[in-house]
């Protein structure tokens, strides 16, 4: 299979080219333009603006769709301080359930990534992460904001000041943990908002880290925070029920049976033992 990282197409022009089952992410298509094109079976995921299908634009019927599947959605892009506090709240609501759902999976499934996107531990780390940056650093200035279990995204150019240990695998009990510890930095931060201060700016944030230094709009780092928790709670449902369906498929191994007081322990090279450490 041919790939093509981190490489410059703009402005190419690609004519009776074949991408049947190719895979594109974190691709840009901004004012791009298709004509002619047969799509069938196509998923697409992404940010939507002013795409138009046959003449028709798209993103008003999809925002409906969404809405109409999920009437909560459209609280949360609130502009001040009350409705920041109604969005939290949702959130604190909708992420129960989903940890509940990957709790009744084996642990190992939990580190399992689904065509390549993050594993569901994984995705935990990423919203620590979110919060470090975002709540900890840019809008409460604390000078050590990170956690070394945090995962940034894949995209972000190598940082010395930022954790990086991709191939770290805590226990679900773990994430959850620190994951608590930041929620109720989130909600604390909330909960004394007024309708200055989502008005207003951060103190600046010097460098290195992230976000770059520099001074940003509170109601930006709070929506940062809140679409991040939305979506990615979504995407990980959405991988959960593919990770059940492999559960189902492969399902534990029990364990060998005890042996009798007297009689020599199954082996694994003698066939009968589970091998697993």
């Amino acid at each position: 299979m041919t790939e093509f990282v981190k490489q410059d197409f703009s402005g190419a022009r690609f004519e009776q080219v074949d991408f049947s089952r190719a895979w594109f992410r974190n691709v840009y298509f901004t004012g791009a333009t298709v004509r002619g094109a047969w799509l069938e079976d196509v998923d697409i995921d992404g940010e939507i603006r002013n795409v138009r299908i046959n003449g028709v634009d798209i993103v008003p019927l999809v925002e409906a769709e969404l809405n109409r599947r999920y009437p909560e959605r459209t609280k949360l892009d609130p502009a001040d301080a009350d409705g920041f506090g109604e969005a939290w709240a949702i959130i604190e609501q909708a992420w129960p359930p989903t940890v509940e759902r990957a709790k009744r999976l084996p642990p190992d499934l939990l580190h399992e990534r689904v065509e390549g996107e993050w594993s569901f531990i994984e995705t935990l780390r990423h919203l620590v992460f979110a919060t470090d940056a975002w709540v900890r650093r840019a809008i409460l200035g604390h000078p050590e904001p990170y956690s070394p279990l945090g995962l940034a995204h894949d995209e972000m150019e190598p940082d010395p000041s930022l954790p990086n240990d991709p191939d770290a695998r805590p226990s679900l009990d773990e994430v959850l943990e620190l994951r608590a510890d930041r929620m109720r930095t989130v909600h604390d931060v909330i909960a004394t908002l007024t309708d200055d201060v989502v008005g207003g700016e951060t103190d600046p944030v010097p460098s290195p880290g992230y976000p770059p230094a520099g001074s940003y709009s509170v109601s930006r780092c709070l929506r940062a925070i809140v679409n991040e928790e939305w979506l990615h709670r979504l995407y990980a449902e959405r991988d959960l029920a593919v990770l059940e369906q492999r559960g189902r498929l492969n399902p534990p191994r029990p364990a060998a049976a005890a042996a009798h007081p007297g009689e020599p322990r199954p082996t694994a090279i003698s066939g009968q033992a589970d091998s697993r450490c």
